[in-house]
């Protein structure tokens, strides 16, 4: 049955219900194709939207991430005519491998004097670029330029001004009366070169995050503060720090990740070392004993077996991270 409404013109009209066709009868369950291409539409419109991401990571992320774990299990050597399975062989015989353990001290090395001074400077940075500063769009490009530099001219770069006879870092240490230092046969000091070059490349990059979310922060909450008398750092540890807790978090866990998977700093620090990370290894990382393992020394499935040890330790860190970096945020005495 057609329904058939009069409907005045004009303000105040009461706005017009949907048309229905003659066999559109939803009270006695009959629902027309164009209802229920409606109902279907809204209901599963959104996942096909995001489906094209998933599909994506599924191909290019999942699928090597699970076809490493089953390579893992074998002994995978390129060139070889068999690849017998061998079961978690290679995960014994790497967690006994005094390299590997090298490599992981390495990394956490690097990774501690390169992540946490990396996120304390960018926040502080952060803070400045904050102020009234005279050109401040101009600093705040500025503090980019590290970053959109290339990496490998950064490391040859890094590398030379590091060097032990003609190094110009060596040669501001003369003038303070200090001794040279060789910064790529020492262990701990050549830790703190490479970790310079990754501090140097990313510290303007996460600051300019950090600010992104300064300048979300209401005005009013300073002027409240203000106004009850907090100093600015109090209301720097006592509303900023706080407020910034997502934003911390995703750095903190995107630096953790990265500086676990450092690769290009330490490969090329000393050309001539090329993947071993110098004479004794003295700053070879895991992702590049994995590299060395896989791609020099062809074994495939003991380099898959350090990956996936690799991926297990970056998770479990990334979630500490996370945990107390929302814990210190929260309570306000980071």
């Amino acid at each position: 049955m057609t329904t058939e409404l009069t409907v005045t013109r004009g303000r105040g009209a009461e706005p017009r219900p949907p048309r229905r066709d003659d066999n559109d009868d939803i009270g006695s369950g009959k629902l027309s194709w164009r209802y229920r291409l409606t109902r279907l539409d809204v209901k599963y419109s959104p996942y096909v939207y995001i489906a094209p991401f998933f599909i994506l990571f599924a191909v290019v992320g999942l699928f090597p991430l699970l076809y490493t774990a089953y390579i893992s299990l074998f002994d995978w050597e390129l060139g070889a005519d068999e690849q017998p399975f061998v079961g978690i062989e290679n995960y014994t015989e790497l967690l006994a491998d005094s390299q590997f353990w090298t490599a992981m001290v390495n990394t956490f090395s690097i990774f501690a004097i390169s992540t946490i001074p990396q996120v304390i400077i960018a926040v502080l940075l952060a803070a400045l670029l904050n102020t009234a500063l005279r050109g401040r769009t101009g600093w705040r490009m500025g503090v980019l330029l590290p970053y959109v530099a290339s990496l490998v001219a950064l490391t040859i770069i890094f590398g030379d001004l590091f060097g032990v006879q003609y190094g110009s870092v060596n040669n501001v240490l003369e003038l303070f009366g200090l001794d040279r230092i060789d910064w790529q046969a020492e262990r701990w000091w050549s830790h703190v070169a490479i970790a310079t070059m990754v501090n140097w490349r990313w510290t303007g990059y996460n600051a300019l995050i950090v600010l992104a979310a300064m300048q979300a922060i209401p005005r009013d909450v300073y002027e409240a503060a203000w106004v009850d008398g907090a100093s600015k750092v109090r209301q720097f540890f006592s509303i900023t720090l706080p407020m910034l807790r997502p934003t911390l978090i995703f750095v903190i866990v995107t630096s953790t990740i990265g500086g676990l998977q450092i690769f290009t700093e330490p490969l090329l620090f000393s050309p001539s070392a090329g993947a071993n990370g110098g004479a004794s290894h003295q700053y070879q990382t895991v992702v590049l004993y994995m590299y060395q393992s896989g791609f020099q020394s062809q074994d495939l499935g003991y380099a898959s077996a350090m990956a996936w040890i690799l991926f297990i330790v970056i998770i479990a860190i990334a979630g500490i991270n996370f945990l107390l970096t929302r814990r210190l945020a929260s309570s306000g005495e980071a």
